[in-house]
């Protein structure tokens, strides 16, 4: 099935994982990031005070991730998302509103939680789930929605605040995202409940992602890429001046991101479908490995146009890739466990990987070096998961249920 008939089938349930991938762009870091220093002077907070805290509510909401990513797994969608809408809606009222900087954090921590965490989750889980001979065109159709929130709202945001405080553009942003979702809730071809809730005892049964050692093999490589490109984003002053280009390059090559984001996420899902999750794992990071390489051996504005290419490309096809390899190896029953696992696991090490990075740069280490450094992780956590893909590429074309250790 190609994306026009997948499109033309099964559009209902497209939209609302689309739509929820979308309605993550407030709890995304480049969001949060346009309103860092109105933020910080709200919660009467230096630059670096507002890093420790961002970095500790990020790390409370991948707990939290823990907990209730799983729900999904019974929980029918559209509660699911009304709840978490409803959650993501008051926290921004708090952050907004905050009288104090307890409950300004408080507000910034369910903004995180239910925007990158459990939005996404949902968008990528109802996708994942919910198509078997499609799946990897289909997860890839629904994360266009964060490449369209993180290409717009940038160039939105910085000409709407022209007229607005940007108090009044969050709530502008979440009237919207309210308006989008009450035919959505109302009318939305929402799929039943997957399951009942399990008993306690009947939890125990089914995967246990951190007691599989296969678990643990492909996490690396599949954090690698976020974890690596997180830090090349908030550091993007000092990456351009040791690699000898200007910010100015870095923005034109940011939006040529956007574009290779989305080609690698569109072909990566049909050559999911048509090779396996696992065959295009083995691949997918290659070239952002050569962007690394040429970033370090040539630099300039050649290197930073490579690296935001390079990762593009990567980072389009990232989730497509690692929800598909979830299905593949433990199948669909317990894919919101299994989700939120490497969701709090991706939000933990993107929360603390800034700080330990600006530690090294802090130490006047270059950051070509911490390039350098990069390509060995990446390296590293390619060759650790090789021996997973290559026992699951030969039951590419037939689920592996595997039960729990």
């Amino acid at each position: 099935m190609g994306y026009r008939a997948l499109l033309h089938q099964h559009k209902g349930l497209l939209s609302i994982a689309f739509l929820a991938m979308f309605t993550s762009s407030p709890g995304q870091s480049f969001f949060v990031g346009l309103f860092q220093i109105p933020i910080a002077e709200m919660l009467e907070l230096s630059i670096g005070q507002f890093g420790i805290a961002y970095a500790f509510v990020t790390l409370i909401a991948g707990f939290a991730m823990l907990s209730f990513g799983p729900c999904i797994d019974w929980i029918p969608p559209r509660r699911f998302a009304l709840v978490v809408l409803i959650i993501l809606l008051n926290g921004v009222l708090l952050l907004t509103f905050s009288p104090w900087w307890g409950i300004g954090l408080l507000g910034l921590g369910l903004v995180r939680l239910c925007g990158q965490g459990l939005m996404t989750h949902l968008g990528n889980t109802l996708a994942g789930r919910e198509f078997e001979g499609g799946r990897g065109k289909a997860l890839a159709l629904v994360g266009v929605g964060t490449m369209l929130g993180g290409a717009i709202l940038p160039t939105l945001v910085a000409v709407l605040l022209v007229w607005l405080d940007w108090r009044e553009l969050w709530w502008l942003f979440c009237l919207l995202l309210a308006g989008l979702w009450v035919p959505i809730l109302l009318y939305g071809a929402w799929p039943p409940a997957p399951g009942r809730r399990p008993s306690r005892s009947r939890r125990q049964q089914g995967p246990h992602p951190f007691r599989e050692k296969d678990f643990w093999q492909l996490l690396p490589m599949l954090m690698v890429l976020p974890v690596t490109m997180t830090g090349v984003f908030i550091y993007q002053a000092r990456m351009t001046e040791d690699l000898g280009s200007s910010l100015a390059v870095y923005a034109l090559a940011l939006a040529a991101m956007g574009v290779a984001n989305l080609f690698s996420a569109l072909v990566g899902g049909h050559w999911i479908d048509q090779l396996g999750p696992a065959r295009v794992a083995r691949l997918y990071l290659l070239p952002y490995a050569l962007a690394l390489l040429i970033a370090i051996f040539i630099g300039g504005d050649i290197g930073v146009w490579a690296l935001m290419i390079g990762g593009g490309l990567g980072v389009g096809a990232q989730e497509p890739i690692a929800t598909s390899l979830l299905a593949r190896l433990w199948g669909t029953e317990h894919l919101g466990r299994l989700r939120a696992a490497l969701s709090a696991c991706m939000v933990f090490a993107t929360g603390i990987a800034p700080a330990v990075l600006g530690v090294v740069l802090d130490l006047g280490i270059s950051f070509i070096d911490v390039l350098i450094g990069m390509l060995v992780l990446l390296g590293g956590s390619w060759a650790v998961a090789q021996s997973v893909l290559v026992s699951s590429r030969a039951q590419d074309h037939e689920p592996i249920h595997v039960g729990g250790s």
